[in-house]
């Protein structure tokens, strides 16, 4: 497997607390992997760690092989890892227009202060920045509710302005954090067929941490399985559904939530 995304030995202590404990896996060019697990195994901060929002105690995460793990943030982004949040995070005053258009500020050629005076190469970012999020929201089906207050959205249109948000940054790969999260069974479906069409016909690969576990055994290539910190399964979603150890960590959970 040609690596994209390297996570070695990745350990984060929060003073006695192990959230994580060396943690190894590769995530591959256009690949859509889950990483999947109880409530407290660790899966938010992984995230967290992968995206540089939070320092690793120790090990690394390589991309492209080159590390990038507990540098600033928004460095991270600029090399086209770009992670969404849990929570739906839209500026919720803007149209859905608007909100596209902001996210694309990261890769701005005017500076801060071309802006404040409507310098012509700020001019030329936003004739861009708004082409852009026209086709983008084609692309996720978006162009009728273009001129909606995000405030005003549902639930499943919200999750996917999400996902338009992170895509406007034009990532490599993007980190999704549960984003079936709230969604009814037409709303999942409808999002599984759109972080599905961002892999296939923008060639993004996809990192998601999700609950929904028929959503997961869908839309996943490949599944990492945490329990308290530690990997206890790497695989194929029928390899996982499968696996002893898995369907141990679930126990107490119904049989069909992790897709047997």
């Amino acid at each position: 497997m040609n690596a994209l995304i390297q996570v070695k030995n990745v350990t984060k202590k929060y003073g006695g607390l192990i959230a994580n404990n060396n943690i190894n896996f590769d995530v591959a060019e256009n690949e859509i992997l889950s990483v999947i697990g109880p409530n407290g195994a660790g899966k938010s901060t992984l995230f967290k760690m992968i995206s540089s929002f939070t320092p690793t105690t120790s090990g690394e995460v390589l991309y492209r092989g080159q590390r990038i793990s507990n540098l600033k943030p928004h460095i991270v982004a600029r090399k086209g890892i770009v992670r969404t949040f849990q929570e739906t995070t839209i500026f919720k005053s803007m149209t859905v227009r608007e909100s596209v258009i902001v996210a694309q500020h990261l890769r701005a050629k005017a500076s801060l202060t071309g802006y404040f005076w409507g310098s012509k190469t700020a001019k030329e970012d936003l004739i861009a920045f708004g082409k852009y999020a026209d086709e983008l929201l084609e692309f996720l089906g978006m162009s009728e509710i273009s001129s909606e207050l995000s405030s005003n959205l549902p639930q499943g249109n919200l999750r996917a302005l999400g996902v338009a948000v992170g895509l406007a940054t034009d990532p490599k790969v993007l980190l999704l954090d549960e984003p079936f999260a709230g969604m009814n069974y037409d709303e999942t479906m409808k999002m599984v067929d759109l972080v599905r069409s961002v892999r296939d016909e923008r060639s993004v690969t996809v990192m998601l941490v999700e609950h929904d576990m028929p959503a997961v055994m869908n839309i996943s290539d490949r599944i990492v399985v945490l329990n308290f910190g530690e990997k206890i399964a790497e695989g194929t979603p029928s390899e996982i559904q499968n696996n002893n150890k898995v369907i141990e960590a679930y126990l107490g959970s119904a049989d069909d939530e992790i897709g047997i």
